[in-house]
């Protein structure tokens, strides 16, 4: 298992000598002493509004906000990421989970064609600040960018002053780096999502959340990813999960983009929360088996299915 010391923790030169200490903390909290991240996404409320939550092949548990959690009360994650109220109304039930503030959110109603995709900050680091002040384990905080519409300008400038302003407060920023937009000919292609993870670097985030890039005769999705696990630097890297997949497919393309691509993790949302409680659980401990423990992918498995337990 791969582990880190306190000592070995790069702190940002733009975090105050009073809130190193708080820094490592949220960063040991959230990679579990691993360098490592596993981030359960739970922002999609807002995202995909209530389609990622009901309808066929959805467990029935997940039409209920605290089916998320239920999840990450009882699984093994690194993070919960979710919007301030969302978290505000369930944290309290749930103080275990470390929590990381999801800064900005759009919804899918208006597509690219009517217009290029713009996700507004919806408050700032004071309400996030407030509520750790109120006993929520919150270690971070995260924003996303669309690269590439003709609204990133404004989108870069709130990432860039909340993530001072996070830094400042000794929290972690995760920064979703999507290519999207009228300008954007290929969203998956593998050249620009490394630009994408550069530009999360450059505006000092933590770690960077991108989709894994197209694979073709030239390389695998994970082959490719390379470019951009090296493009982000000292900036961690972790792939989105995307859409549900069988836990066999989805744990094969998690070590992959790890062991093959780079890559420091995962940001996983829909392929655990759409299964039901019992089995969403054991997902989250074979994906963080792989993640924070360095299991294959068939160890993983077994994991999921109840052959094997991981508490990490």
């Amino acid at each position: 298992m791969p582990t880190i010391t306190r000592d070995q923790v790069r702190v940002p030169a733009d975090v105050p000598a009073a809130m190193r200490e708080i820094y490592i903390d949220n960063y040991m909290a959230a990679t579990h002493g691993t360098g490592r991240l596993m981030l359960f996404a739970c922002d999609q409320k807002i995202e995909h509004l209530n389609d990622d939550f009901h309808g066929e092949g959805i467990a029935a548990a997940d039409s209920e906000p605290e089916h998320l959690f239920r999840i990450g009360d009882q699984g093994v994650t690194g993070v919960l990421a979710g919007q301030r109220g969302l978290v505000a109304q369930y944290a309290a039930d749930y103080p275990d989970i470390n929590y990381l503030i999801k800064m900005n959110s759009k919804t899918h109603l208006i597509s690219t064609s009517q217009d290029d995709p713009y996700s507004p900050q919806l408050y700032d680091i004071g309400n996030i600040l407030d509520m750790r002040e109120n006993g929520v384990n919150v270690v971070g905080i995260g924003y996303t960018i669309y690269i590439g519409s003709e609204y990133e300008s404004q989108m870069m400038m709130e990432a860039g002053q909340l993530t001072a302003d996070a830094h400042a407060a000794g929290l972690l920023v995760v920064l979703w780096l999507y290519p999207r937009g009228k300008a954007v000919a290929s969203e998956k292609d593998a050249h620009l999502i490394a630009g994408a993870a550069g530009l999360a670097v450059s505006l000092g985030a933590d770690f960077v959340k991108v989709n894994p890039p197209k694979g073709d005769d030239s390389g695998s999705s994970a082959e490719k990813l390379k470019e951009a696990s090296m493009a982000a630097g000292r900036c961690g890297l972790v792939c989105a999960g995307g859409s549900t997949v069988d836990a066999k497919t989805f744990l094969t393309q998690l070590w992959e983009q790890i062991h093959v691509g780079g890559a420091i993790g995962n940001a996983t949302g829909r392929n655990i929360h759409q299964r039901d409680l019992d089995e969403a659980v054991r997902l989250t401990k074979a994906i963080s088996a792989i993640t924070l423990a360095d299991y294959d992918a068939d160890r993983a498995l077994k994991v999921f299915e109840g052959e094997e337990d991981f508490t990490g």
